[in-house]
């Protein structure tokens, strides 16, 4: 999920980076949505080397991909990051219902917790880009580790909701987005020709929370009460900073630039006056300094010029208003029909299992040559098997019924996960994708805002949960079925329209020829060569 569900946002992007090693683009989203990840074909994602045209010789300075050695280091801790946030969100439903009777709150009321988290996680992009283009991935991971950890040692002294909204919500869930996304980032900067490799191992991280979390939140909560719980779980977000340490840059340490504003003002005469204007001075830079930003890292001109693009980024964030809701649903559904809570809290440890068992080699088996420009159709047919798998929760809230519905759920999800950045990555050129997976970040955070506080409006109002599954069921098996059809109708017009012999579109080997890479080289033509026959 975000992961994205986001397993959401986003993974693995694109990276360009000067002769230093400095990153320019920072990586998004989904991430998993909750699963989404990217795990790149190695005709997609193999970036040309050396900083000038194809086949020219590197840059003199240029960083080298080490594919191994302390990559296995940066892996181990990517996957650890990605268990501590993208799963976390949806892990709050253990403590759902102490939070409704500690703050007598409603469904809706309580849903915002994790909506805004998600929400927040996901939209904190273009900050996380900016945050590592200037200051690198070890330092935007640790900053993020900080975050959520006060986060959520904040939220365990809160005495609103509204208060939870602010520590939990956008301050956990900021530091989230800055860890997570910075360090697969970085994970992208260590490998090259094993990065299918690598992102299937990576994914493998919100599964491991997705295992761990609720098991461990429902210890907790028994022993502490969701206070304490609280507390303990911000402490165990600072490992982040741990692993953030761990994450060292490639490269000699790169040059700070030009600060965004000069530390020292020209002398503006009086005191006051020159205060005024040094002010002024100040909000244009920083102005300006965001609207560049701003452009840089999400594409609107890309959304309005690219059909194919603006019909997958509409599919997608419909498909958000309902992919996360039933998982923060399901453990509040299963306590309220007389399920033991340490039940429930196993029905996702059993989705995070599954997650955990398919993911790397669903990653495999669809970079197989068969496949190659029919994932967007595969990548359709689980959104529609996903929305229908929450029908099978109106059957009933027995533990049977409820762990075939998370095996089906698990299943779909691990190739929404496996596929969603991916077919992406055949929608637009590799140049701008970041940018674009930046604005979709974006148009997913809305939908995943609104999204639980929208079904919790629904069972307040109907008494019921299956009503809200049934909603889920509709919404992502018609954003499948929009995606599936629209495609279809895309190709056959592009089929129509191309001149005799020519591509309908942007293939697998058109994308790798280009996407510039030029921080990574490895080693010189020799290995440009195997990395675009890999």
């Amino acid at each position: 999920m975000t992961q994205r569900n986001g397993d959401s946002g986003t993974r693995d992007r694109s990276l360009q980076m000067d002769s230093s090693g400095a990153p320019e683009q920072a990586n998004g989203k989904d991430q998993e949505l909750e699963g989404g990840n990217i795990n790149r074909d190695p005709e997609e994602g193999v970036e040309k080397v050396g900083g000038g045209p194809q086949g020219s010789a590197p840059m003199p300075g240029a960083v080298v991909a080490p594919d191994g050695g302390w990559g296995w280091v940066v892996l181990v801790a990517t996957i650890l990051v990605l268990a501590l946030t993208l799963a976390f969100p949806s892990c709050v439903g253990i403590f759902y219902t102490d939070l409704q009777k500690e703050f007598q709150a409603t469904n809706s009321q309580t849903s915002w917790v994790p909506s805004i988290m998600t929400s927040v996680l996901h939209a904190g992009g273009p900050f996380c880009s900016a945050l590592v283009e200037r200051f690198g991935c070890r330092a935007t991971v640790m900053l993020g580790g900080v975050l959520s950890g006060f986060g959520m040692a904040a939220s365990s002294f809160t005495n609103s909701i509204t208060e939870l909204y602010i520590t939990a919500g956008i301050i956990t869930g900021l530091g989230f987005c800055f860890s997570f996304q910075a360090a697969v980032t970085i994970l992208g900067h260590y490998f090259v020709r094993r990065r299918t490799f690598a992102n299937a191992m990576s994914s493998t991280g919100t599964a491991l929370g997705l295992c761990t979390l609720p098991i461990l939140g429902h210890y907790l909560n028994t022993e502490l009460g969701w206070r304490g719980s609280f507390l303990v779980l911000g402490a165990l977000l600072l490992n982040c900073c741990v692993c953030g340490a761990l994450m060292r840059p490639l490269g000699p340490r790169r040059p700070r630039g030009q600060p965004l504003m000069p530390l020292k003002q020209p002398d503006g005469g009086d005191g006051g006056g020159g205060g005024t204007r040094q002010s002024k001075s100040r909000w244009r830079a920083l102005c300006a300094s965001l609207g560049a930003s701003l452009r840089k890292h999400m594409a609107f001109d890309l959304f309005l010029k690219n059909l194919h693009y603006r019909v997958y980024s509409i599919g997608i964030t419909w498909m958000m208003l309902g992919f996360v809701v039933p998982l923060v649903y399901l453990v509040p559904y299963a306590t309220d029909n007389g399920m033991e809570r340490s039940e429930a809290a196993l029905l996702l440890s059993i989705l995070g299992i599954i997650n955990i068992i398919v993911r790397p080699p669903i990653g495999l088996l669809f970079n197989l040559p068969w496949f190659k420009g029919r994932h967007i159709y595969v990548f359709s047919s689980a959104l529609l098997v996903n929305g229908l798998s929450n029908s099978i929760c109106c059957l009933g809230a027995s533990f049977p019924v409820l762990v075939v519905y998370v095996v089906m759920y698990g299943l779909s999800m691990s190739v929404v996960g496996s596929l969603m950045f991916t077919v992406l990555m055949q929608t637009v050129d590799m140049s701008a994708f970041p940018s674009a997976l930046g604005l979709l970040a974006v148009m997913e955070s809305v939908t995943l805002l609104i999204g639980p506080p929208l079904a919790g409006v629904l069972v307040d109002r109907t008494g019921q949960y299956f009503h809200m599954f049934l909603v889920c069921s509709f919404v992502v098996a018609s954003s499948g079925l929009y995606l599936m059809v629209s495609f279809y109708v895309l190709g056959q017009r592009d089929k129509k329209s191309a001149p005799k012999g020519q591509p309908l579109a942007v293939t697998d080997q058109d994308v790798s020829t280009q996407c510039q890479y030029s921080s990574v080289p490895t080693d010189g033509a020799k290995t440009q060569s195997e990395d675009h026959s890999a």
